[in-house]
Formats: C-alpha cells, sequence, structure tokens
C-alpha cells in the first residue's frame, strides 16, 4: 500500500509540473497531435508503400504529391521545383507561407530512399504494437510524416497565421544530381533567406540532437607501373608493380591519418590487373590478369569524411603527400578529389537552438535533449546551408536499421516526436 501511494504522489507531482512547463495552447496542440496518432500512421503507411528511391522519377514525384496535399492542409502554399533532365533526378518539394512574426524557419526533409524499384519490395508493416518496418519508414518518411502532422496541428488553431516557414523536402537526397551547384541551387537560396534551420532526418532516441554532421567528399588514386614477366619483380629492371605500389600507398594513409578524430576514409573499390576497363561513372570494372605478369595499373576510389573544412584540406593535403613521394621503383600515382556535401560543424550557436529542444522536452516530461557526437551522423542535406544560419538535426522518427532491409520505426515514440516537433515549431515562431 505504501509503495502504490508513493508511485501516485510521484504521478501527482509529475502532471503538476508538467501543467505548470507548458501553456494551455501547448496543451491543445498535443491533444490535437493524440487525437490525430492514428491519421499519422495512416500517411506514413501510404508514403512507406509508395517506392521512392532516389532513380525512380515517378516514385518520388508521387510522394511528393502526397506529402503537398497534407502541407497544404496546413495552410502551405506549395510548389515543384523541377531539375533539368541531364540530372536525371525528380525535384524537390516546397511549401512555404510569410509571415511578420518570429523566427524564419527553414524545415528540411526528403522524399526519396535508398531502396530502388529492383530491390526486394519492403511494404509499411506492424510488427507489433511498438514497431513496424517498411522501405524509408525511419529514413526518412517517418521524419516528413512529423513535419507534416506538426504544422497540421498548429495551423488547426490559427497558430500559424503570422508565422513565416519554408519546407523543403528535396527528391535526391540520398544520391543528389550532379552538379550540386544546380541540384541544390534553389535550396540554397531559399535557406539563405531564413533565421534558423530544422531538419528532420532520423533521430538517435529521444534525448540526443545533431548540432554538428561530417561531411563527404571522394577520392580516386591512379597507379601505373612497368609490366613484365613476374620472375624480374622487385629487380630494378622490372620495379615492384601497381599492385603493391597500391598497398604501400593505402597503408600508409592508415598508419598516418586513421587515428584521427571525426576523420575517416574509405577504399570503397579497388581494380587491377595485366588488362583493366573502368567505368569511372557506373565505378565498375572489368578486370584479368595472370599470376606470372607484373600489374601495369590499379584504380581506387574511396570517400573521405571530416568535420570542419579545415580538417578536409589538411587530410587532402597529407594523402597527396604520400602518394607523390617515395614511390617503389618502377612506379608512379596520383590522386585526385572530388568535393561532395560539405560538414555541419559544431557552434555556440547550433548548441543555442538546440536549448530551445531541450527546453521543450523537459516541459513535456521527455528529459534532456543532449547534444550527439558529430562523429555518429554523416552527411545531409542541412549541411549545404549550416554555414549561413543557426541549425539543428535529428528531429525526424526514431528507429534502427535505416538503408538497410528491416528498417524500423518507433511508434511509441513516434506521436511524441512529432508533439516535440510542434511546440518546438511554435515556441520559435513566437520568438523574435
Amino acid at each position: 500500500m505504501k509503495k502504490i501511494q508513493t508511485l501516485v504522489l510521484a504521478l501527482l507531482l509529475f502532471n503538476t509540473i508538467f501543467s505548470q512547463s507548458l501553456t494551455d495552447t501547448e496543451k491543445k496542440i498535443i491533444e490535437w497531435i493524440k487525437g490525430h496518432t492514428t491519421e499519422a500512421e495512416k500517411l506514413l503507411e501510404e508514403t512507406v508503400n509508395i517506392n521512392s528511391g532516389t532513380f525512380n522519377i515517378a516514385g518520388v514525384k508521387k510522394t511528393g504529391e502526397i506529402f503537398a496535399r497534407e502541407l497544404q492542409k496546413a495552410g502551405l502554399v506549395t510548389e515543384w521545383v523541377p531539375l533539368p533532365d541531364s540530372l536525371k533526378r525528380a525535384g524537390h518539394l516546397v511549401a512555404s507561407k510569410k509571415g511578420t512574426k518570429g523566427k524564419k524557419i527553414f524545415i528540411i526533409g526528403h522524399l526519396d530512399t535508398v531502396f530502388e524499384p529492383d530491390m526486394p519490395a519492403g511494404p509499411f508493416t506492424r510488427l507489433n504494437d511498438s514497431t513496424a518496418t517498411g522501405q524509408g519508414v525511419n529514413d526518412m518518411k517517418g521524419g516528413d510524416v512529423i513535419v507534416v502532422m506538426a504544422l497540421q496541428a498548429l495551423h488547426s488553431m490559427n497558430l500559424l497565421k503570422d508565422a513565416s516557414i519554408v519546407v523543403y523536402f528535396t527528391g535526391d537526397e540520398e544520391e543528389s544530381g550532379k552538379p550540386v551547384s544546380v541540384s541544390r541551387k534553389d535550396f540554397i537560396e531559399r535557406a539563405r533567406n531564413a533565421d534558423l534551420a530544422l531538419a528532420f532526418e532520423t533521430a538517435q532516441g529521444m534525448n540526443t540532437i545533431a548540432i554538428g554532421r561530417r561531411g563527404f567528399s571522394s577520392w580516386k588514386l591512379d597507379v601505373t607501373a612497368k609490366t613484365g614477366h613476374s620472375a624480374g619483380v622487385f629487380g630494378q629492371g622490372s620495379g615492384y608493380g601497381a599492385i603493391y605500389e597500391t598497398a604501400r600507398i593505402l597503408n600508409r594513409f592508415r598508419e598516418e591519418l586513421g587515428n584521427e578524430k571525426y576523420l575517416t576514409f574509405n577504399p570503397g573499390i579497388i581494380a587491377g590487373g595485366s588488362e583493366m576497363e573502368y567505368d569511372d561513372e557506373k565505378m565498375r570494372a572489368i578486370v584479368s590478369g595472370k599470376t606470372n605478369i607484373i600489374s601495369p595499373s590499379v584504380v581506387v576510389e574511396g570517400d573521405l569524411r571530416f568535420l570542419t573544412e579545415k580538417q578536409r584540406d589538411a587530410a587532402r593535403q597529407k594523402m597527396s603527400a604520400i602518394v607523390s613521394s617515395q614511390h617503389l621503383n618502377g612506379t608512379a600515382a596520383k590522386i585526385s578529389f572530388t568535393d561532395g556535401i560539405p560538414s555541419m560543424e559544431p557552434t555556440k550557436g547550433n548548441d543555442a537552438l538546440r536549448l530551445w529542444v531541450d527546453k521543450v522536452s523537459r516541459d513535456m516530461g521527455l528529459g534532456p535533449a543532449n547534444a550527439g557526437d558529430p562523429g555518429s551522423r554523416g552527411a545531409g542535406d542541412i549541411s549545404y546551408v549550416a554555414k549561413y544560419m543557426d541549425c539543428i538535426d535529428g528531429l525526424g522518427a526514431s528507429g534502427r536499421g535505416a538503408h538497410a532491409e528491416g528498417e524500423t520505426i518507433n511508434l511509441k515514440q513516434f506521436p511524441l516526436l512529432i508533439q516535440r516537433a510542434a511546440l518546438l515549431i511554435y515556441r520559435l515562431t513566437q520568438s523574435e
């Protein structure tokens, strides 16, 4: 009996604190979202059941049409931003409204997934009362639904009347069209008119917010060498061959750069032999060789991930120095770099924006919202605009296994994340 009384008192205390932390308006926002949980899950199921792999242009557009329909219900004006046919991408969905008060908010999501039509189907499926699976259910159709439902909740109470909001759902986040100067031109231009950016990529649980994300770039190593009979390998006349030189370079990369915090570099494909055809665009190789022939050429392509531009540039300099010096006898090598997605560097401004989420989370009784480890997140669309404004990420759905068969979403946390997003947006629109 005493334990029961203690529990009751604890619950009463929690409810008292909760009621004191939230305004009457905010409580009504939460109640609206609770009353529309079924609609949120239905919207999630509807969009997950459409294949919208990056290269499935029709599927990405169809997904965009559904989210446009729902964003219009939130009082936003929608438009489709097409991309040139040469980019082979669907384009982007934009929904917006102009107001006269509060922060100008730029909200980021994406319509595409990594799952293309030729992959095994993954329809929305409830596994139990707290978990569902499906292609893109977590990354990031769950995050998109959070945005939509949060805005619908605010609109239903006429709380967006004076707000300035742009919702930008890109159609090619998983593999952006090249050049990005074209595929992200409109995205960047619109973002630069905002005061802050909120990105709804996958949440890492309820209590972590991303104030930084690593950037991504690529590198290509070309190694050439004398060829001849393997009996002469290591000799002054024949040299070591391209494969030994490649091994030397890659191992030096590992030894000299492998322990630097937030820096990673992964050789994703390597091809070499006595005869080789390499397709740069598709990153495919046709190789033939014999054990008694010294390989005359090797190609390696990989990625380079970094937290700051300074770290990226320093890594490139070190890699270039390794490639250009101390060649094994009879070999030559060169390395080239290609920019990808910039990093979202952790800043004081980003952390200050995180504190807004932290306050909402604590007021809701969900606990703190701490800054996450930047090294745990890869590159994302928010990184293209991070240098122009304060921004945070990881506001989307929680779950496991993103980018893999069996990807899941946590359905217990899903409505709470919608509530938190709605209160965050509401408070920001009330702040000057």
